[in-house]
């Protein structure tokens, strides 16, 4: 693919770009809490002048982080953090409404790589990444223009676990805010946004009834709990995988069956990897797995399933339907994976719905403020993001949905404070 003028964008069809705005319009309805910090970004304007390079999926619940970003004075380039999670329509409008945008679903590796260099070309002054592309194509080929740099923000578990082990040698460049460790995010994101598009996904790529099939995920972290309480909710049998002790006894103890992943896969019909790690399901456990398996990822990278080994041990490969690879094996047996292993629920569906995001892009928007207000007294670490950030965050959703809470009283205060009252 070429890469178009680095000032307007790389998008599929500027055509779509109606289409893309109605989207983002229904999306932004669903995101009453982003809204509301929009109008005041707008008034306040605490991104003024800051030039924001962002590696995110391109969807219309981005599109309107955009949008407030924008408001809130932010110079913005965006590309995509994974090859085929764009959706080209909000690709095209946010070029439209004037923020460059390198994104085509599909992509390339090559181009996926051209996209984010064409972010960098925008010499950004803090980062907002999904997954750490961002951050280490800047830290590995583009070391001159980390000076420049006042901070990111992080949006995944896996960028995070690559952020905290660059700090961990000492060469995180700047500092930056794990915006996937705000409870409202994580919590509400990751389990019940994960959960619901993850089988949202699986569902359109193959439409298999899950009811009465065995679904394994691999991981029971908060994506792996949302994915599990899903399926289970739809009548599958879930099967749990885990290294974590305590992560795995709380599996049992919420009703699923734990085993090792060379058991569970003899068993398995559905195949799910949220683990943020390498290799989960390998070529040991694809000659396992029984005729007809489905095998997909929710994970932020491909790399969770071994395809060089389900290549290694098959004879043959189709597509009977979009997003489906059928391999079939020398003894016949017929294996699938959704997606090229890339994200399902974002590759084969829309991904997280609006109002979950809302929280998530909140926090984004917030800490950006944030970083922009406070950066030259932070040290360069990965840091969660403030108290009073993810509180405020929860405080407008619960508004935005017309619920109220109890507030303590003076008397409740004293007690919580003081350590002398007793029985």
């Amino acid at each position: 693919m070429t890469v178009l003028d680095r000032t307007a964008g790389d998008v599929k069809d500027r055509g779509l770009a109606e289409a893309g705005r109605a989207r983002i319009a229904w999306a932004g309805a669903y995101m009453p809490v982003l809204a509301q910090i929009r109008d005041r970004f707008e008034i306040e304007k605490p991104l003024r002048g800051v030039r924001i390079g962002a590696c995110l999926h391109v969807t219309t619940e981005t599109a309107n982080l955009m949008l407030a970003l924008q408001a809130g004075g932010a110079q913005l380039a965006l590309c995509a953090s994974n090859p085929l999670s764009t959706q080209d329509d909000a690709a095209a409008a946010l070029c439209d409404y004037g923020v460059p945008t390198f994104a085509i679903k599909g992509e390339d590796n090559a181009t996926y790589y051209s996209h984010i260099e064409s972010v960098i070309a925008t010499k950004p002054q803090m980062s907002m990444d999904d997954g750490c592309d961002l951050v280490t194509t800047i830290f590995t080929k583009h070391q001159s223009q980390l000076a420049e740099m006042i901070g990111g923000c992080e949006e995944t578990t896996t960028g995070v676990i690559r952020l905290k082990a660059m700090q961990k040698e000492g060469l995180l460049p700047y500092p930056v805010i794990a915006v996937n460790n705000a409870l409202t995010k994580f919590m509400f994101d990751n389990r019940y946004g994960t959960g619901q598009s993850t089988i949202d996904g699986i569902i359109r790529a193959t439409n298999v009834l899950l009811a009465g099939r065995t679904l394994v995920v691999v991981g029971y972290g908060w994506c792996g709990r949302g994915i599990a309480s899903r399926a289970a909710g739809l009548g599958a049998h879930v099967v749990i995988t885990e290294i974590n002790p305590r992560k795995a006894i709380e599996a049992v103890m919420d009703g699923y069956r734990v085993m090792p992943m060379s058991d569970a896969a003899k068993i398995g019909d559905v195949f799910v990897t949220v683990t943020g790690n390498y290799h989960v399901i390998r070529e040991e456990h694809f000659k396992l797995m029984k005729d007809g398996a489905i095998v997909c990822n929710s994970g932020h990278f491909n790399d969770e399933l071994d395809l060089e080994g389900i290549e290694r041990i098959a004879r043959g490969k189709t597509e009977p339907r979009a997003f489906v690879a059928q391999y079939e094996l020398h003894d016949g047996r017929k294996l699938c994976i959704l997606a090229d292993g890339r994200l399902v629920n974002l590759a084969a569906a829309e991904g997280h719905p609006a109002a979950v995001m809302d929280m998530s892009f909140a926090n984004q928007a917030l800490s950006a403020a944030y970083l922009a207000k406070h950066h030259k007294r932070l040290e360069k670490k990965v840091y969660d993001v403030p108290t009073e950030i993810d509180e405020e965050v929860a405080r407008l959703k619960l508004s935005s949905m017309g619920i109220e809470i109890d507030t303590l009283t003076p008397e409740q205060v004293k007690y919580m404070a003081s350590w002398s009252e007793g029985t």
